[in-house]
C-alpha cells in the first residue's frame, strides 16, 4: 500500500532553467518517507530515541518530466520486498496534473545508534510496516 505526501515547490528549489533542481528530490523523498512512518504510528525521532537509526545505503532517481516552481507534487512512497536489516522504499513523484515527473528508490538499513552496528528491524516497527501492506 502506498502513502502519498504533498509538497509545494518553493522558488528556492528551482534552478536557472526554472526546473526543480535534482538535489531537492532527495529531500522530497526523505520528507515523504518520514511522514509515511509517522502515519504508521512512529516518528523517526521516536525511533532514534529508542536507539535505532536508519542510514541511507543507496539512492536512485529517474527524471521523466521537469517539475517547476509552485507545482503541487504528490510523492507516493511504498516499501519494497521483505524488511529485515535493510528496508527499500520506492517513490513516484507526480505534479498536480497527474504527470509522472520522477521515480526513485532508496535503500536504508537499521543500525543500533550507540554501537553503530547493523541490526534486524525491531519487531514493533516490522509489525507497523506489515500492517500498511
Amino acid at each position: 500500500m502506498a502513502f502519498i505526501h504533498q509538497i509545494r515547490v518553493r522558488y528556492a528549489e528551482c534552478d536557472r532553467m526554472g526546473f526543480v533542481h535534482h538535489s531537492n528530490y532527495a529531500l522530497y523523498f526523505e520528507e515523504a518517507r518520514t511522514e509515511y512512518m509517522r502515519s504508521l504510528g512512529i516518528s523517526y525521532k521516536e525511533l532514534e530515541d529508542e536507539g535505532v537509526i536508519m542510514p541511507l545505503r543507496s539512492m536512485h532517481h529517474e527524471f521523466l518530466k521537469a517539475a517547476r516552481y509552485d507545482d503541487l507534487l504528490s510523492i507516493e512512497v511504498s516499501v519494497l520486498g521483505e524488511i529485515s536489516v535493510r528496508c527499500q522504499f520506492a517513490y513516484r513523484v507526480s505534479n498536480q496534473e497527474g504527470t509522472l515527473c520522477c521515480t526513485g528508490q532508496t535503500d536504508l538499513f537499521f543500525v543500533q545508534k550507540e554501537s553503530l552496528k547493523p541490526m534486524r528491524i525491531p519487531a514493533s516497527l516490522k509489525t507497523l510496516f506489515e500492517s500498511a501492506r
